[in-house]
């Protein structure tokens, strides 16, 4: 069951708000556990046990770690952290990259050895569904309280509430504990939130159905098929549908699941930010899941010394972050290599190439940032190394498109021309821009009687109102017309 499936869109959904409007206030966070476990049962049941494990384990060591600071035993403190970060970061690296690390350096070994005979299949080891996102935020949630920038939960539910909330358990955003304490004790649950978040739930399941889903058909046709049999044309209008798809269908969970924690009375951060606006790649990192770059900069980056260090060690702490930024996104070599392609302009950017792009025009270096994205995510879609380049060689026309599969307009038809066109502008803040200058055109036009100003309100009210209406329509309709397609970043 995802957000948007129709079960959780006619079912799930309205169950949760009519519920948890009105059970009593002091029951609500064991009714937001409970309904949490049955939501991930759904898509996991084999895998609910290892959940509750991990919430069970989480809580222990979290007590563990608290008493010790109590009791003024630093020492005793740092090793329950320690046995909580193996505990939770090796239960990654089992589920995520087993296959991957035993059958490469296993084949590898073979191959420099020339025994071709010690060839390992990999195990086959079933990927949990949104361990990344709940692993991450239970390593959040034992630094938090080490370094004393949050309490322990003594209550049980509590502790099982951040780790197990719905809204970001599968997909995130990646919520820091600190950020969600004070609302596990104590939130309000209004009118006004309800509304706020209907709305932002409308607008994220309009970017996953009506563009993310449209564009990744066109997306995964191209993909599919070998880079030799492409030509440039084609290959550019599979990696830009790609650039869109991803973009919106992530950022589209991400206000989904922002939208419904605002109707329980929780207010997450932002994970996006316009993106494709940036004009470096550090300050697409800033816009780009902000949740997850926050998390590698507080409890990774700035632990190996940040930017306090020699040269020579910020560039290697930043390649430390997105190789592992890399890893974490999947186990294979695309990963990897997609996340050492970014750390490499990262560092070259604060070895002072930053300072260069400053000097030319704006809409160079925002085509110097488009090329640098698009290329790393043919990297990041690609299934192997060797078809990422054979990819980028044919965008390029180094490649000699023999016998292509299908000319351009065989991909494109009036709808995804016109969903291309609406993903473009809808990736810029233009709908920003717009609020803005109709939250001035009162004062601008010297309208200070508070009728006309009312007018106005409800005017827009009623207009935004009307098309997130007639998104919610068109995206039923779409999902009706076809097969679930699951979010890109569930597989993660």
């Amino acid at each position: 069951m995802t957000f948007s499936s129709p079960l959780f869109l006619f079912l799930f959904l309205p169950l949760f708000i009519l519920l948890n409007f009105v059970i009593w206030k002091r029951g609500r966070n064991l009714f937001l556990v409970i309904i949490s476990l049955l939501f991930y049962a759904w898509g996991e049941p084999k895998y609910i046990l290892l959940l509750l494990l991990s919430i069970l384990v989480n809580y222990i060591i979290s007590s563990r770690i608290d008493d010790s600071q109590r009791h003024k035993n630093q020492t005793g403190a740092r090793l329950w952290l320690s046995a909580g970060l193996t505990i939770n970061l090796g239960s990654l690296a089992v589920f995520k990259y087993t296959d991957f690390l035993l059958a490469s350096s296993w084949n590898w070994i073979g191959s420099f050895t020339g025994l071709d005979f010690l060839h390992l299949n990999a195990p086959g080891l079933p990927l949990q569904l949104g361990i990344s996102f709940f692993t991450f935020s239970a390593v959040s949630y034992l630094i938090d309280i080490y370094r004393q920038d949050a309490q322990h939960e003594h209550h049980p539910i509590y502790a099982a509430l951040y780790i197990s909330f719905f809204p970001k358990l599968l997909a995130g955003p990646i919520v820091q504990y600190r950020h969600m304490k004070d609302k596990i004790r104590s939130r309000t649950i209004s009118a006004e939130k309800l509304t706020s978040g209907i709305q932002r739930f409308i607008t994220g399941l309009g970017k996953k159905v009506l563009i993310a889903n449209t564009l990744g058909m066109v997306a995964d046709q191209i993909f599919a098929v070998f880079p030799d049999q492409l030509t440039a044309p084609v290959s550019w209008l599979g990696i830009l549908c790609y650039t869109l798809q991803i973009y919106f269908d992530f950022s589209g969970y991400s206000d989904m699941a922002i939208g419904i924690a605002k109707m329980a009375g929780f207010d997450i951060p932002e994970n996006f930010n316009y993106p494709y606006i940036a004009q470096s790649v550090r300050e697409f990192w800033q816009r780009w899941h902000i949740s997850l770059s926050t998390w590698f900069r507080d409890y990774l980056y700035i632990p190996l010394g940040g930017n306090r260090c020699t040269p020579e060690r910020v560039y290697i702490n930043l390649m430390v972050v997105f190789l592992l930024c890399g890893m974490w996104h999947g186990a294979g070599e695309t990963f990897l290599i997609w996340g050492a392609w970014h750390g490499i302009f990262i560092a070259l950017e604060h070895a002072g190439f930053g300072n260069a792009l400053k000097k030319i025009p704006p809409a160079f270096r925002h085509l110097y940032l488009i090329l640098v994205v698009m290329i790393g995510w043919v990297i990041f879609r690609s299934d192997s190394l060797d078809y990422a380049v054979r990819y980028i060689k044919t965008m390029f026309g180094f490649s000699p498109g023999i016998a292509p599969v299908t000319a351009l307009g065989g991909y494109l038809n009036s709808l995804v021309i016109f969903t291309l066109l609406v993903g473009i502008v809808a990736s810029l803040p233009v709908v920003v821009k717009i609020k803005d200058l109709q939250d001035k055109m009162p004062i601008i036009s010297g309208i200070k009687n508070s009728l006309h100003n009312r007018i106005f309100l409800l005017g827009r009210s009623l207009a935004e109102l009307l098309f997130l209406g007639f998104i919610l329509i068109v995206s039923v309709l779409f999902m009706s017309g076809s097969l679930n397609n699951p979010f890109v970043y569930f597989k993660f």
